[in-house]
């Protein structure tokens, strides 16, 4: 070994920090067993093995804390807690310029029958022309409905897709959707490669970095765009180059469930999409994942679309007849006339302009309570807080009694306040069973939600600001204004 190499070894040791029990190593001083919080996820019983019973498919982040906020009265009285975790956008309540929320929809005869696996006709015809109207003006190449599959709901398009891949290296990048990981270890016809992307960089996604992918094999990538959970979106020209380089050799695939929530345009409507850059549509092996669920606001309607080639839209409807059964037929006939372009324009416009004001009122009330962005950008998009822990200002006395300085920890004190976010490690890779739960880049760091509406939103953030207050030494270590 030369003495670089010596010198490096001795480093790296001096840096580790044993376990407890003196078994595992680490370069975080803390240990999971000293922390309460994390010995209850240790707990779950997702992270024990059962006869029979995968248990690693049975809690995604969500799940989880909705699940912990159960034991602590969350079900008997959802309406006193401030539920900053899940990613509802103002579900039920009207918002001024946004269509009424419907409370009733027709049933026509046709739509008491089964429908086809691939949607009703007329729906996909909207969605086709929507996407024409608002991306592909002025080009040779138009979506028909043959390009369109209606699914029932995100995940079920995104488990459509996956099951009619073929053998390939398929990469996709962490911190991302929950979900993701769950969903694509249930198929054994490709290979799924996580790659973490850098805290330097904002969490991004950038051209470089899906030129490497390629470089090692990767021949289908999927993202979200918009980000969940930081809350960025890739600017056009770089999502152009990402196409350009991509084009004949990757499939990619673009989560764009959040692709109304963008507030870089003055909130004028603009949404964003792939679907810009796509030379030819049955030729450019991009995929596009959208839906009412989140830009219009109607998650338990389970109506979403996959867009693409027609070879792929075809065998997206095969897939249907055996892993869904296709989507409520009365829903899509009721969605036909809510994809009308102008009167989308004008929801979008609503929407933008009520969610940065959201946005706004959140970010200042962290940044009053002593959470600055640091390294990260205010977001441009979703309705997402990627909240940094570590950027705490002034940082808490050293003999404080509540540790708030990991995601989970900070979570825990949260309950105590009828307040719910979700953990940064949920954005992980499942690192419960992989590593120490402190190793992982994203356990500095919780998801705040700002897609309740605004009482939710002052709630959740006093809760926040007396856990802080808390730990501080400022209202005693059980101080709470919770009327419990």
């Amino acid at each position: 070994m030369t003495s670089s190499s010596t010198k490096r070894v001795s480093a790296l040791r001096s840096a580790l920090h044993v376990s407890s029990d003196g078994r595992r190593f680490s370069l975080h001083p803390e240990d999971e067993h000293s922390s309460s919080p994390h010995q209850n996820l240790r707990s779950h019983p997702s992270h024990k093995a059962h006869a029979g019973l995968d248990n690693s498919r049975t809690s995604t982040g969500v799940i989880w804390v909705t699940e912990q906020a159960a034991k602590h009265g969350y079900n008997d009285e959802p309406e006193k807690w401030a539920n900053l975790g899940q990613g509802a956008p103002e579900v039920g309540d009207d918002i001024e310029g946004c269509f009424p929320r419907p409370t009733s929809i027709p049933i026509t005869l046709k739509g008491q029958e089964y429908g086809p696996t691939a949607g009703i006709k007329p729906l996909r015809e909207a969605v086709a022309n929507l996407y024409n109207d608002n991306y592909r003006k002025g080009k040779d190449s138009q979506y028909t409905w043959e390009n369109v599959c209606i699914v029932p709901g995100g995940r079920a398009g995104l488990i459509r897709i996956a099951a009619i891949l073929g053998n390939s290296y398929l990469g996709f990048f962490i911190p991302d959707y929950t979900a993701y990981n769950e969903m694509l270890s249930l198929f054994r016809n490709f290979v799924a490669i996580p790659t973490p992307l850098s805290a330097a960089d904002g969490y991004h996604i950038h051209a470089d970095k899906i030129a490497d992918e390629l470089a090692r094999g990767t021949s289908v990538i999927l993202t979200s765009n918009p980000r969940n959970p930081t809350g960025h979106a890739l600017a056009a020209d770089e999502l152009s180059l990402i196409q350009d380089i991509c084009r004949d050799r990757a499939t990619l695939i673009f989560d764009e469930f959040y692709a109304g929530y963008t507030y870089s345009s003055d909130c004028d409507g603009t949404t964003m999409s792939a679907a810009s850059n796509v030379m030819d549509v049955d030729k450019d092996d991009v995929i596009l994942v959208d839906g009412l669920t989140k830009r219009f606001r109607l998650p338990g309607w389970r109506v979403a679309w996959v867009i693409g080639p027609k070879a792929f839209i075809k065998a997206l409807a095969s897939s249907g007849s055996y892993l869904d059964g296709g989507t409520n037929v009365p829903f899509q006939e009721a969605a036909v006339k809510m994809l009308d372009p102008p009167k989308v324009k004008a929801e979008m416009q609503a929407l933008q302009r009520h969610f940065k004001m959201k946005r706004d009122y959140v970010l200042k009330r962290l940044n009053e309570i002593g959470f600055n962005q640091g390294d990260q950008e205010i977001p441009d998009s979703t309705f997402y807080i990627w909240l940094d822990l570590t950027t705490l200002d002034p940082p808490l006395p050293e003999d404080s009694t509540i540790n708030i300085s990991n995601g989970l920890s900070f979570f825990d004190a949260l309950l105590e306040e009828k307040t719910i976010v979700v953990p940064g490690i949920f954005f992980d890779l499942n690192p419960s069973k992989r590593r120490n739960l402190f190793d992982s880049p994203c356990h500095h760091f919780v998801r705040i939600s700002y897609g309740p509406k605004m009482d939710v939103l002052q709630a959740g953030l006093d809760g926040i600001e007396r856990v802080v207050k808390r730990a501080r030494g400022e209202l005693g270590q059980h101080g709470s204004a919770v009327q419990k």
